[in-house]
């Protein structure tokens, strides 16, 4: 085995469009629309169309980026070349520990899904350690079991929104009320974006798996955009739907909106259906954060921003097997210690300081590399402090303490001997 041994492009759009998909599906559809409704009430469709633009600018950049910078690592690597080694290191950070807590939250509502609730930890666990498995032989394997998930995925959405229009209790008069904000106001409407800006941050694996993609500089940016595009419009649809058949006041207390959706309807047959597309969105989605947090893991390691020995590409499956089970394994501890809702709002904050990293350096880029133009960079970096300060404050108090965490590493390892 080799520390520093390179990966094998083997993916193409199609396939990074899936992970990218897969990715964001399964993180938004079941799992963010409740916590954006509690902030923002019908609002959250407002904060629906703040979180595209921003995730849209932010995907510009990563884009062009990673066409510069085909490389394992995501926006730890663009930082590093763009604007330093502090940079990327705070962007690194930033997207493992938010991602991590993405996986731990995947895990959780998987099983929440399938099992009852005094197995569902156990069950979560054992998902974490099939799909580190999966990811361990290859990410072609990866590709091809992301592709069965969202093709099911898309299928059970499609029924979840055929039974709550036309076997529900929705009607033209319910669209009325769907896009105030009622009391919560301009500041409930932004706090809503922040917590769905987690439903879009799937498209960041597609840059993380650089330098896995053939013809990088074409494929990366087309595979962002698409993968981006078909999310928004999913998310929107959905959204609509489950305001429509729920009402913002019931959607903001659902432990599963998609299931309550169907459930006040007559197309109870079609619940199972949900439970089916719930587990394996999120299944979906776990099995792209662990590759694409294994990956950001390896770039770190690669530069002793974690420990080297993590830096190891395996000779025969070519991914890197250190780094992913050292994610599956922090992942499960995080299983059994916490709270499934709470870690939607972390993830934002550590993914939203990710992306300010991406717009800054991508705006530092001269403009034979520039897809496009400075001003997208301007905005999303500008979203991303928005979003993150109106996020809720026990989030932002968790992450700015684990950012101290890492700071602190990096401070000791720098001044340790030898470097």
């Amino acid at each position: 085995m080799t520390d520093h041994a390179g990966l094998v492009r083997r993916l193409g759009v199609a396939d990074a469009v899936v992970i990218g998909l897969g990715s964001m599906i399964g993180a938004g559809v079941f799992s963010a629309f409740a916590p954006a409704a509690a902030a923002a009430g019908g609002g959250l469709l407002i904060g629906l169309a703040i979180a595209a633009v921003v995730a849209y600018c932010n995907a510009t950049s990563s884009a062009q980026l990673a066409a510069q910078y085909p490389t394992s690592g995501g926006t730890y690597v663009y930082g590093r070349e763009r604007l330093g080694d502090w940079w990327g290191f705070l962007a690194g950070w930033g997207f493992v520990i938010g991602k991590t807590a993405s996986c731990a939250a995947m895990a959780l509502t998987f099983a929440a899904y399938t099992v009852p609730p005094a197995w569902q930890r156990p069950t979560a666990v054992a998902a974490v350690l099939v799909l580190a498995a999966v990811n361990y032989r290859g990410i072609t394997r990866t590709a091809r079991l992301t592709r069965v998930i969202v093709v099911v995925v898309l299928l059970a959405l499609a029924v979840v929104v055929a039974a709550a229009l036309l076997g529900g209790q929705a009607g033209p008069d319910d669209a009325a009320p769907l896009w105030s904000p009622g009391a919560a106001g301009p500041y409930g409407v932004l706090q809503s974006a922040g917590l769905l800006f987690f439903a879009f941050a799937g498209y960041a694996r597609i840059a993380t798996l650089g330098e896995e993609v053939r013809d990088p500089e074409r494929t990366i940016p087309r595979s962002i955009v698409i993968a981006l595009a078909v999310a928004v419009a999913v998310y929107a649809l959905v959204a609509v739907t489950v305001l429509l058949a729920l009402g913002p006041e019931r959607l903001a207390v659902s432990r599963a909106p998609l299931a309550d959706a169907v459930a006040v309807g007559s197309w109870g047959w079609a619940l199972p259906v949900v439970a089916v597309g719930g587990a394996a969105a999120t299944l979906g989605a776990l099995l792209a954060l662990i590759a694409g947090v294994g990956r950001t893991t390896l770039a770190m390691a690669r530069q002793a921003d974690l420990p080297r020995w993590v830096a190891a590409v395996h000779p025969r499956h070519q991914v890197p097997h250190r780094a992913e089970i050292t994610v599956a394994v922090v992942v499960c501890l995080l299983v059994l210690t916490t709270d499934l809702r709470g870690a939607i709002g972390f993830s934002s904050f550590g993914v939203l300081l990710y992306y300010l990293v991406a717009n800054l350096s991508a705006f530092t880029q001269p403009p034979d590399q520039r897809r496009f133009p400075r001003w997208l960079q301007v905005l999303g970096a500008a979203g991303c402090l928005l979003l993150v300060a109106t996020l809720p404050w026990q989030a932002v108090l968790a992450g700015l303490a684990v950012f101290a965490v890492g700071i602190a590493y990096r401070l000791a390892r720098l001044a340790g001997p030898g470097t």
